[in-house]
């Protein structure tokens, strides 16, 4: 009797945590606002966190975000974003000393249906994100053009903002459990119909396609309440035709981990590494290889809640970011809420060992 006692309660804290985690992986983009030739990247750090290769409740979920972002940068990064609205040729030699500050608030929103029947012994979702928000930019500084013999000086500052909606991002996943040890596949991209135009100083597309894939593990103890993930995954950038610029090769590694307080509530840290792998083509050439960097970590919070029949899922996180190079660099917030089905208690374990045969 104590047994199945157990086993049963083991089986309600599996489903309270089985909630739409693609809502982590949102495609939102840290500044994607700008071009990625401007020191930004498709792929935004983050977009993994804590239970992302565990399998969820087949059926239909939704995840909505609030996503607030600040950065600055300079130097060679504030060059490249007046390089690439088109202040200056690229064949202008130029020092620039300037500061680019940016700021971002969106919303997305992220549809997601997973499949109950098996695809290659895992657990198959496919969804698609889109974003709609408001993001501004401004540029402030010297910047001293060589022509020849000439030398010109200019100070002052530019700014621009935009609320309009950006890319879609389709997304499919594969998962498989195997007791307290969850692994994923992923493959994401970048569908470039947002809005964008390569003479602004703010957009909310990028301007082209890009496709990002990868893998991820999970390690889960319902008995415990101890959590670990962390996913990795590369970035291919298709060029940019509005700028003949391409950037390279992207390598990122997300991850969480949390402890379980109660059934409900779970606290922790999250974090991302970032690192351009290859050189860009196509820009300025003070701007060398361009190759970009980043590094955060962050608290988190979430509170796992029945809503009806549905399961809700609330989480709060944030990243401060740190050695960077050739990038915009600061702090950005996740506010998450998602719904998605709730599995009956008796029915958990069956629906555990369908998924991972």
């Amino acid at each position: 009797m104590r047994r199945r006692i157990f086993e049963r309660n083991r089986g309600r804290w599996r489903t309270h945590c089985r909630v739409s985690v693609a809502l982590l992986m949102l495609g939102s983009m840290s500044e994607a606002v700008y071009a990625d030739e401007t020191g930004i990247s498709y792929w935004l750090p983050g977009r993994f966190g804590s239970l992302a290769a565990v399998p969820q409740v087949p059926g239909w979920s939704m995840a909505e975000v609030y996503y607030h972002t600040s950065v600055s940068a300079s130097g060679a990064v504030a060059a490249a974003k007046e390089i690439q609205i088109g202040r200056f040729p690229g064949t202008v030699n130029v020092n620039l000393n300037a500061n680019l500050n940016a700021q971002a608030d969106l919303v997305l929103l992220n549809p997601t249906y997973t499949f109950a029947t098996p695809v290659l012994g895992g657990q198959l979702a496919i969804g698609v994100i889109g974003l709609f928000g408001r993001a501004s930019t401004s540029i402030n500084g010297t910047l001293t053009a060589v022509v020849g013999p000439v030398v010109a000086t200019r100070s002052g500052s530019i700014s621009d903002s935009l609320t309009s909606v950006g890319d879609l991002y389709p997304q499919a996943t594969l998962k498989w459990n195997a007791g307290v040890h969850n692994f994923m596949t992923y493959l994401t991209g970048d569908i470039p119909v947002g809005a964008y135009d390569p003479t602004r100083l703010s957009n909310l597309g990028i301007g082209h396609g890009a496709i990002d894939g990868g893998g991820g593990y999970t390690y889960f103890n319902p008995a415990s309440g101890h959590e670990f993930s962390a996913v990795a995954g590369f970035t291919y950038n298709f060029k940019n035709h509005d700028t003949n610029y391409q950037n390279g090769i992207d390598f990122h590694v997300d991850w969480g981990a949390s402890q379980f307080l109660s059934k409900q509530v779970f606290v922790g840290l999250v974090g991302y590494v970032y690192q351009q792998v290859t050189d860009d083509f196509g820009q300025h050439p003070i701007l060398g290889a361009f190759r970009s960097r980043v590094i955060g970590v962050g608290p988190q919070i979430g509170y796992l809640f029945p809503v009806g029949d549905m399961q809700g899922y609330l989480n709060l996180k944030g990243y401060g970011e740190f050695a960077a190079e050739n990038r915009p660099a600061g702090w950005n917030t996740w506010l998450t809420f998602s719904l998605s089905p709730m599995a009956p208690t008796s029915t958990v374990a069956p629906t555990r060992r369908m998924v991972t045969k």
